[in-house]
C-alpha cells in the first residue's frame, strides 16, 4: 500500500488534527473480536519494541481481543528488552495474520524496514504508521508521522491518550524504556521540556526508573566487554574527512561475535563510544550480518545531516542518528560513506 487516500500533513509537518481523527476512528472501528495486527522494524531497538508493545496494551485495555505483535527476521528480542510487559502478544513473522482487520505500524521510515510483513499493508483493511524518522516514506494510508517528536513513543502517547486508554505502569514501562532509549537516557537535542512532562507521566504509574536503567544500559556480558576493547581498538580517525569536521569509524565482523560468544544485539550500544570522540563530528559502526552485508549506524554532534548520507545510501533516520545497509567489504561501505559526506556538505541543505 504505498499512495494515500487521505490529504495528509506535509512531511516535515507533525500530524495533522485530521489525521489523528484518521487512526482513532480506524482504531475505534474495530470490532472487540476484529483481528489487530502491530508490525515494528527489524532488529528491533527499544523504541520500535516499546512503542509496539506499549500500543498493543492499550489496545488490550480498550477490549480488544485478538491482537499479535511482530517484525520481520528471527523472533527473539534483545536480552535488555526480555522482561518488557506485552511479549506474550508476539508472534513470529510467519505466523502473523495474512489479513488482518488493522495494522499498526511503528517505527519504521520506510517499507522496506519490515521486509516480509509487508504484504499485511496490502491486505489489512486499514493501516495507520507511527514514526518519528523525518525521512519516513508515507507508505501506508494514514500517517501518524511526528519528525519533532524526539521517540515513536511519544506518537503512541498521544495516540493513547486520544482513545482515553489510561496509562497503567506495564504500558508506562513500555513507553518509558522506547523512550529512555531513543534520547539516549535524555542526553540527546530532542529532549524537549515536553520529553521530560511525559517521562513524569509515565513515572507516576509506579516505575522504578533506576531499575529500567540499569536492565537496558547498565548490564552487559564481560564477553560483551572484551569485544568492545577489540572494535574499539581497531578504530580509524580521519580528521580531514567530513570537509574538516572529522570521521571515526569501526567495524565488528561475525568472526568477532562468535570468538567472544556474543549476539549481535551487544553491539547496539557500540557507537555510543565512538560517537564521544572529540576530533570527530561523524562516527559511524559497520556491524557485519552476513558476508559482504554491513548494518550500519551513523551519528553527528551537530553540524552534518547523517540522514541525508543514510538515505543516499538507501537508509535514512535523523539529523543526527541514522543507519543504512552497506554491501562490499568494510573499506568499501567506509569509501561510499566518504563520498556522501561530500556531497552533502558540498550542497546546500
Amino acid at each position: 500500500m504505498t499512495g494515500p487516500a487521505l490529504a495528509q500533513s506535509p512531511a516535515d509537518a507533525a500530524p495533522s488534527g485530521a489525521d489523528w481523527a484518521a487512526a482513532v476512528a480506524a482504531v475505534r472501528s474495530v470490532a472487540a473480536d476484529g483481528r489487530v495486527l502491530l508490525i515494528c522494524h527489524v532488529n528491533p531497538d527499544g523504541d520500535a519494541l516499546g512503542s509496539m508493545l506499549g500500543c498493543a496494551l492499550g489496545l488490550r485495555r480498550m477490549g480488544l481481543r485478538q491482537l499479535q505483535a511482530t517484525f520481520p527476521g528471527p523472533p527473539g528480542v534483545a536480552e535488555p528488552f526480555s522482561g518488557l510487559p506485552g511479549l506474550d502478544l508476539l508472534v513470529p513473522a510467519a505466523d502473523a495474520w495474512t489479513d488482518p482487520d488493522l495494522v499498526l505500524c511503528f517505527d519504521a521510515a520506510s517499507v522496506s524496514r519490515i521486509g516480509d510483513l509487508a504484504d499485511r499493508l496490502d491486505r489489512a483493511g486499514e493501516v495507520v504508521v507511527l514514526d518519528h524518522h523525518a525521512s519516513n516514506t508515507r507508505f501506508g494510508r494514514i500517517h501518524l508521522v511526528d519528525p519533532f517528536a524526539a521517540a515513536t513513543s511519544v506518537v503512541v502517547e498521544g495516540l493513547l491518550d486520544r482513545l482515553d486508554v489510561p496509562l497503567d505502569r506495564e504500558i508506562a514501562e513500555c513507553l518509558y524504556v522506547a523512550l529512555t532509549t531513543d534520547t539516549g537516557s535524555f542526553r540527546f537535542a530532542m529532549t524537549t521540556p515536553a520529553v521530560h512532562e511525559m517521562a513524569a507521566r509515565l513515572l507516576a504509574t509506579g516505575l522504578r526508573p533506576e531499575e529500567i536503567s540499569r536492565r537496558v544500559f547498565d548490564t552487559r556480558p564481560f564477553g560483551a566487554v572484551r569485544l568492545y576493547g577489540d572494535v574499539l581498538g581497531r578504530a580509524e580517525l580521519e580528521p580531514e574527512a567530513a570537509a574538516g569536521l572529522g570521521l571515526v569509524w569501526t567495524y565488528a565482523t561475525l568472526d568477532d561475535l562468535a570468538r567472544h560468544g556474543q549476539p549481535a544485539y551487544v553491539l547496539e550500544a557500540l557507537i555510543d563510544s565512538v560517537r564521544c570522540t572529540a576530533e570527530a563530528d561523524v562516527s559511524c559502526v559497520l556491524k557485519q550480518v552476513a558476508e559482504s552485508e554491513w548494518a550500519v549506524s551513523m551519528r553527528s554532534k551537530g553540524p552534518v545531516d547523517v540522514s541525508r548520507v543514510a538515505v543516499a545510501l538507501g537508509g535514512g533516520g535523523h539529523r543526527l542518528a541514522a543507519g543504512f545497509t552497506g554491501r562490499g567489504s568494510a573499506n568499501d561501505v567506509v569509501a561510499a560513506i566518504r563520498t556522501e559526506l561530500d556531497r552533502v556538505l558540498a550542497e546546500p541543505e
